[in-house]
């Protein structure tokens, strides 16, 4: 049977004879009225992955039996990204080194490119996960199955990380339980802008043209991140995105010049750069940077003159922008 995280807390109480609270997450793997029949027909599990230090992602997984999918919500961002304590292993070093090398095989090879928006897995026969099912159609039923599941643990929590950080830490993290509750049709809107990924590019087209059009910087945010899941398929919304690229909002900037520099359209450095000398949060910058480090070491590589770069000071004693700093101020660059 499977047990996540959350089972902990519950399986405590449960142990110490406690009455569960109302709403808690998870439930008991142990203690006296819990079976183990019942333990092993447990078979479902979800899975996260948002930050690592200064180097962001969005990632959510479902296990149900021994299939595994996953949703790569903003799959242009390679899992080898700049990570400051991850690179201090000698490992990942040679890694990397050997894929600018040309020395890795395709499989091998992955952790430094573009991801597809969702993966399922047979994790008997590939427990590795090297042989993506989810374009063969012997699985279409499983994979529709996984996804509707994961969409709805998304928005049934919900997921409150649809939002970016900063907007999180100002709105919701006083209260997140309420401010989710409250949010709740808010926040299903933008998992359903996010999934516009998903579906060919001419059924999810007009769904695409109304959020970038929305009055919701959040939903003009994701909808210029589906633009650049889609690539130069997108391209009848590069002026929107030029336009965009001068909202006031500094995220919705970013996701605009990201998806103009991802499909070569334009050089991303003058808005990004303006964009950080104008943030006075740190978790929005770091934000920023992500991009920014992303555009610099994935293909084609653009330059980036922070040498003069002038942050807010307050935004420049945050630590993790310090470690931001130190590495695109090294010298190196991946691509």
């Amino acid at each position: 049977g499977f047990v996540s995280f959350v089972d902990f807390g519950p399986s405590l109480l449960e142990l110490a004879g406690l009455d569960l609270p109302a709403g808690i997450d998870g439930i008991p793997f142990l203690g006296g009225e819990v079976s183990l029949q019942e333990l092993c027909q447990r078979d479902v599990a979800f899975g996260y992955a948002d930050r690592f230090d200064e180097k962001y992602d969005l990632v959510r997984t479902l296990r149900k039996g021994r299939l595994k999918y996953i949703r790569n919500y903003q799959p242009f961002n390679f899992d080898g990204l700049q990570n400051n304590y991850r690179y201090k292993c000698l490992a990942y070093q040679e890694w990397r080194e050997m894929f600018l090398k040309g020395q890795l095989n395709k499989v091998q090879s992955r952790f430094f490119e573009a991801r597809e928006p969702e993966a399922l897995y047979d994790l008997e026969a590939d427990p590795y996960e090297t042989r993506n099912l989810a374009g063969d159609p012997e699985y279409s039923g499983h994979l529709e199955e996984m996804r509707n599941l994961l969409s709805e643990w998304v928005k049934g929590m919900p997921d409150l990380s649809l939002l970016p950080e900063n907007v999180l830490r100002e709105e919701a993290f006083g209260n997140p339980v309420k401010y989710g509750r409250e949010h709740k049709a808010d926040l299903a809107r933008l998992v359903d802008v996010a999934d516009l990924s998903l579906l060919p590019y001419k059924e999810a087209r007009e769904e695409i043209a109304f959020a970038l059009n929305s009055e919701d910087p959040m939903q003009v945010y994701w909808g210029l991140i589906v633009c650049s899941c889609f690539g130069r398929q997108a391209g009848e919304f590069f002026s929107a995105a030029i336009n965009l690229s001068r909202h006031e909002n500094l995220l919705v900037r970013t996701r605009a010049a990201e998806f103009l520099a991802l499909t070569g359209m334009r050089n991303p450095s003058p808005v990004m750069v303006k964009a950080l000398e104008e943030s006075n949060d740190a978790l929005e910058t770091l934000l920023i940077f992500n991009s920014v480090v992303l555009l610099r070491d994935g293909k084609p590589g653009y330059i980036f003159d922070l040498s003069h770069l002038k942050l807010a000071p307050a935004v420049a004693e945050d630590p993790q922008v310090k470690r931001r700093m130190e590495y695109l101020l090294s010298g190196t660059n991946q691509s």
